[in-house]
């Protein structure tokens, strides 16, 4: 068999094998997911998760906090640049399959010494030197017999899709962030409006003991005790106008700005929760949670490297060439055909002993697949979980809050009647200074009660996988 028939059987042999992958198709691990929530009756397809975030909230200052943020936040932007990054490589991976062409042009001058052997033969042809001059392409081929640069080709791809859900995930936990933190700056306003309130309530109950005091109605013990009590609600004031500014300082952090403050128009009380949170299937959070997409990326990336290993145990078959035009002379270098030169050779080569690198490599990527499997059910897991959770939350807050709600009217009216007491002199200033501050408790408990209640809304939305839209 000659040069050009062996090559070409070489070429056959290539071409056979080309359809051989040894990369078998992705199947998504058995999770023996539950039918529902454990919270909820009955279930349905339909889900929260599908409604863009801009319908979702309907309050326009807090709309307009979660666009800058979108916009500004510097988490996001550097989940874009990791987009950017993984799609210059997905269109590196894309050219894996193709030639490697380089050019070359040499040029070579070599006078021997006279006393050397390569002197002596060149002092019989008459000339002290010579010269060589090369010109060329260089072409280098690897037949992707077994899939592996397919299977190269494909993780690419896997990792560029998995940075846009990372990018999902980034906003997901930004849009909740942000919501939340909204959220308790309403709150705490509406906290310092009660403190306020019941400091003023303080300072009156104060006038009216100072008085009674000396008209000889009442003792400098119960001057003192009213004062301290209203001391006690006066501390209140600055302690949340230091939260209120670190809140806002937080908020202008999520959306990219300098610490400022930030103007609001809505009073917590204003913003109810959405009378239906529809919650969907716990299978839907297969395809709606970011993280979980990722995590089953990960199995799909996984299932890809150990083909790669596999294939790297096969024989590998690498085809090259050179051509071009090559002359001890440049003015001979277009002489045609007498300058032209060309190489072609193909390899097949098969690893044998590499001291188990290859097998290691091979083990070590079943057992990173079986890795990734665990990660994504537990992925599944937490998001169930975290559903779950939100759920619950989510109702007993609302019970809370109704309980909550009855009990700071009661107080507020006890203390009402305290103060009427007082003034009659049918109570004492314990009474009083009692019913003013279980009252004050209750109101505080009822305002942050209603911001956990928005909270869980918010932090079911985003456990079932909205956010992102």
């Amino acid at each position: 068999m000659n040069t050009k028939n062996k090559f070409y059987f070489l070429t056959i042999i290539g071409i056979t094998l080309f359809a051989c992958n040894v990369t078998k198709p992705y199947q998504r691990p058995v999770l023996n997911l539950p039918p529902h929530y454990n919270e909820v009756a009955y279930s349905d397809t339909a889900t929260i998760a599908n409604i863009p975030w801009a319908d979702f909230f309907t309050d326009t200052t807090l709309k307009s906090l979660i666009k800058k943020g979108i916009q500004y936040n510097f988490d996001l932007q550097l989940a874009v640049k990791r987009i950017e990054i993984a799609g210059q490589q997905l269109l590196q991976a894309k050219n894996l399959e193709l030639p490697t062409i380089n050019g070359a042009i040499n040029g070579q001058y070599n006078r021997p010494s006279e006393n050397s052997l390569n002197g002596s033969f060149a002092g019989l042809t008459g000339s002290k030197h010579y010269e060589d001059y090369s010109i060329g392409l260089s072409l280098s081929w690897e037949a992707d017999i077994w899939g592996r640069l397919r299977s190269q080709k494909k993780e690419a791809l896997l990792q560029y899709l998995q940075t846009y859900e990372a990018k999902k995930a980034v906003q997901t936990q930004l849009v909740t962030d942000i919501a939340n933190g909204y959220y308790n700056l309403l709150m705490l306003d509406e906290q310092l409006r009660i403190a306020d309130s019941s400091l003023a309530l303080a300072e009156n109950t104060l006038a009216q003991t100072q008085l009674l005091k000396q008209a000889g109605e009442s003792t400098s013990l119960s001057v003192e005790q009213t004062k301290a009590q209203m001391e006690t609600v006066a501390l209140l004031v600055p302690q949340l106008q230091e939260k209120l500014t670190l809140q806002e300082n937080a908020l202008s952090m999520l959306t990219g700005q300098f610490p400022e403050s930030i103007a609001r128009y809505s009073r917590l009380s204003a913003i109810q929760i959405p009378q239906k949170l529809m919650i969907g299937i716990p299978a839907a959070l297969l395809s709606h949670r970011p993280d979980v997409r990722s995590a089953e990326m990960d199995v799909e990336i996984a299932n890809q490297q150990v083909g790669i290993t596999q294939a790297n145990m096969y024989p590998n078959l690498n085809i090259t060439a050179n051509g071009g035009l090559e002359s001890l002379k440049t003015s001979n270098w277009f002489n045609i055909p007498g300058s032209l030169f060309g190489i072609v050779s193909g390899s097949l080569v098969q690893p044998i002993l590499n001291q188990r690198k290859l097998k290691t490599d091979y083990e070590v990527a079943k057992s990173q697949r079986a890795q990734a499997v665990i990660k994504f059910r537990l992925s599944v897991l937490g998001a169930v979980t975290d559903v779950s959770n939100a759920l619950v939350q989510l109702n007993k807050l609302g019970e809370q809050e109704k309980i909550a709600s009855a009990q700071a009217a009661t107080l507020s009216k006890a203390t009402n009647n305290a103060s009427l007491l007082y003034k009659s002199g049918m109570a004492n200033y314990l009474e009083v200074i009692t019913a003013q501050n279980n009252s004050l408790q209750a109101q505080l408990n009822l305002a942050s009660t209603h911001c956990l209640q928005l909270i869980a809304a918010v932090n079911l939305y985003r456990s079932v996988g909205g956010g992102f839209q």
